[in-house]
């Protein structure tokens, strides 16, 4: 009897990266269509707010979870992320009210934090370490894919219909059709295709990750990375607003180059990090992120110059982001799914200082202050993301495709 040949790494690939660009269109769609979410529910800005903020809070539940994946299988985990997805997006088709927005995002937010370590695991397993940075960066290509097409798709569903729930029964669609894809292209859980799925791995072992020097660097590095990157990312739209007058319009063109300066991070990192090497790959992109603070502090005065750096810090913070998942994915192999997570968790963690330390530097010194202080800190990490040491000949767990 013919049996059907199992997927190819570059088909899990393809269907990682369509999904991921599913979860992260429901997260980015927000922002730009935030006025007529607020008037569609009938809440003031503080309300929306607050569901953002319990959203964002979702990412440090993720060490907590990921063990199903080092306990249970990678694919059960990517199931149950998208179960949950799909479960979360039906809950405003069920419950078009504020209630169901509250609950809504949250849950899928949550399921994002279970789905996406369990897949980087997955290819840590699956993808040897000279290979990894190439294929994890073009599942990272999702993230400026989800802002280049995901969102506009929302936008027209948004135009329309009128009505602010209608992108969610398609996401509960597309949530559905990917359970249906992981199901079928991933393998059942296998102890020898996942060895660090093990028995003694305990419920909870966050001990045993922060017990390890290399981890313990990799996440202080991305904490610092984040941070310095939302130290300048709140507040650029504010200073050329407020330096040349920029309206509407001309925001909304920088963020256009801003998501294609994602892209090409993210682009250049899946071609250039193996090659390199992903720690000399990550302290370049830094030391670039930093060369980009020096050129919007000295040419910030023109609009050009100002745009100039922006994109170049946006491309670099990427670069350097990106470079530095398949690091961290070797960090601690028998904890994979866990350090991916807590990976998550700390960049949150760096986001959310740096939404503090944002408008106190902006208000009290101006731009320059929020430059400095990124520049202080990109110079930090690239001394810590040395101490990420990591077995450089790791084999994959299966031969790669």
């Amino acid at each position: 009897m013919k049996t059907s040949s199992p997927p190819t790494l570059g088909a899990q690939v393809a269907v990682f990266t369509l999904i991921r660009s599913v979860l992260n269109t429901s997260y980015r769609m927000v922002y730009p269509y935030l006025s007529l979410f607020q008037s569609g529910l009938g809440v003031g800005l503080p309300a929306i707010s607050l569901v953002l903020s319990l959203r964002s809070l979702i990412a440090f539940a993720g060490p907590f979870l990921s063990p199903i994946a080092d306990r249970y299988g990678r694919r059960v985990s990517m199931l149950l992320g998208m179960g949950l997805f799909t479960i979360g997006a039906l809950t405003v088709v069920v419950l078009p009210t504020y209630t169901g927005f509250a609950i809504s995002l949250p849950l899928m937010a949550l399921a994002y934090m279970i789905f996406l370590p369990a897949m980087q695991a997955y290819l840590g397993d699956r993808v040897a370490y000279e290979r990894r940075g190439r294929v994890m960066g073009i599942t990272e290509l999702s993230w400026s894919l989800s802002f280049i097409i995901g969102v506009p798709l929302v936008g027209v569903l948004l135009g329309r219909s009128g009505a602010w729930q209608s992108p969610f029964l398609p996401l509960a669609l597309l949530g559905a059709l990917s359970m249906v894809a992981v199901w079928r292209i991933l393998p059942p859980h296998n102890r020898r295709a996942e060895p660090s799925s093990q028995p003694g791995v305990p419920p909870l072992p966050l001990g045993l990750l922060l017990r390890s020097a290399p981890a313990r660097a990799g996440l202080l590095t991305i904490l610092l990375l984040t941070a310095a990157n939302e130290t300048v990312n709140l507040v650029f739209g504010l200073w050329l607003e407020q330096r040349f007058n920029f309206q509407l319009a001309a925001l909304g063109a920088a963020a256009v180059l801003i998501g294609l300066s994602e892209m090409g991070g993210e682009g250049l990192s899946a071609a250039l990090v193996d090659r390199l090497g992903k720690v000399w790959s990550v302290r370049a992109g830094l030391l670039v992120n930093m060369l980009a603070a020096v050129v919007m502090f000295v040419l910030g005065g023109q609009a050009w110059g100002a745009l100039a750096g922006l994109f170049l810090f946006y491309l670099s913070f990427e670069f350097s982001l990106v470079s530095l998942l398949p690091l961290m994915s070797e960090a601690l192999p028998a904890l994979r799914a866990t350090v991916m997570a807590s990976t998550l968790a700390m960049a949150a963690l760096g986001r959310a200082l740096g939404t503090q330390f944002a408008p106190l530097l902006f208000n009290g010194v101006g731009i320059g202050g929020n430059l400095i202080a990124a520049l202080a800190m990109n110079l930090l990490a690239v001394w810590l993301v040395r101490q990420v040491r990591v077995n450089e000949a790791a084999p994959a767990v299966t031969p790669a495709d």
